[in-house]
């Protein structure tokens, strides 16, 4: 099982507008999740680049629901209260 991991930023400007605190979390998020691809715990991350509503989107292997939700708590955007975060099991499609 995979989980697709929704980012919800507290405003649709955030991108645009963040303060200096929020840039540094921001920092910290995106390091964490460089981690996460490193250890191949992640297949995938970014912003969905909505012209309305942007979002972050993380593409995680791991098979309980239990480590995503642990994973998405741990995230500096999340644990910081800056963000708010959606979990939602997903089949991954894998080459061969």
């Amino acid at each position: 099982m995979a989980y697709l991991y929704r980012l919800l930023p507290p405003r649709p400007t955030f991108s645009e507008d963040m303060n200096a605190a929020e840039a540094e979390v921001m920092q910290r998020h995106v390091g964490y999740w460089q981690d996460l691809l490193g250890r191949d715990v992640a297949v995938a991350f970014g912003p969905v680049l909505h012209p309305e509503h942007p979002w972050g989107l993380g593409l995680l292997d791991v098979e309980e629901h239990d480590a995503a939700v642990a994973i998405a708590q741990a995230d500096p955007a999340v644990d910081s209260g800056t963000c708010a975060y959606e979990i939602l099991p997903m089949q991954l499609v894998r080459p061969g």
